[in-house]
């Protein structure tokens, strides 16, 4: 068996997540699809995050084994032939040592989240950004978001369903830019909870309104209920991970 490490891209709008199940075609069904129409294996693909229905990514790392000692060029020609029509694409792939491990070995997952801050409604970009058509006060959120960075109890900020065994997490980057008319959020750690990034930038939007929202006292609170809602998944990009050998 030889092990490939790939980098992806893919428009998750159609697509039910990065997790296969019978709901519907996700990133990694379509990849395994891919791999078993080129080589007749079904291998399992794992993914350094899995991301939800809409969330995009602009370089997620994931791996899988393949039998035979195929090059990584000819796996990722053929995969990607496979996948032509769909919104998935390999934009490398490389052979690593067989005991390397998209998900455990990774030691930071960067996030962005896209808002459109603008009057007028999305067309090019509909289904890949958050169309928040009143004026966002991005001084508020700078401020806001400042105190979301380091080790923190985010309950508050987590989704009920999140199975994470700790909600203690160490947020190393917490940035909100302005770029014209739209607003970047970024955020880099070594992991998540469920929808904690859309969780924050869904207060920190709210925050941007002018809502009486107060970071302290919403981790103080460790109640959902506390923070503001979920921002839509269209705007979220996962954009990379890094590791401590064979970083990008």
């Amino acid at each position: 068996m030889t092990r490939y490490r790939v980098t992806l891209e893919y428009d998750g709008t159609d697509l039910i997540g990065w997790q296969e199940n019978r709901q519907g075609p996700s990133v990694q069904s379509l990849i395994k699809d891919a791999i078993e129409k080129f080589c007749g294996a079904r291998p399992d693909v794992v993914a350094a995050g899995r991301t939800d229905a809409g969330v995009h990514a602009v370089g997620m790392t994931a791996h899988f084994d393949l039998p035979g000692d195929r090059d990584a060029n000819t796996v990722m020609r053929a995969v990607n032939f496979y996948l032509t029509d769909k919104p998935v694409s390999i934009l490398s792939c490389e052979i690593v040592p067989d005991d390397f491990h998209a998900r455990f070995d990774c030691t930071a997952r960067h996030y962005k989240y896209v808002v459109l801050n603008r009057r007028a409604a999305p067309v090019l970009e509909k289904n890949r950004v958050w169309w928040v058509p009143r004026e966002l006060d991005v001084d508020a959120m700078r401020v806001a978001a400042d105190k979301l960075i380091g080790n923190h109890d985010f309950t508050s900020f987590r989704a009920s369903e999140c199975q994470a065994k700790s909600p203690i997490k160490t947020l190393d980057v917490a940035r909100v830019v302005r770029d014209g008319d739209k607003i970047i959020f970024e955020f880099s750690a070594r992991s998540f909870l469920h929808h904690m990034v859309r969780n924050i930038v869904g207060t920190l939007v709210e925050i941007g309104l002018g809502k009486p929202y107060d970071v302290d006292e919403i981790f103080a609170a460790k109640n959902r209920s506390a923070a503001g809602p979920t921002a839509p998944a269209a705007g979220l990009y996962f954009i990379s991970a890094d590791y401590s050998t064979g970083a990008e």
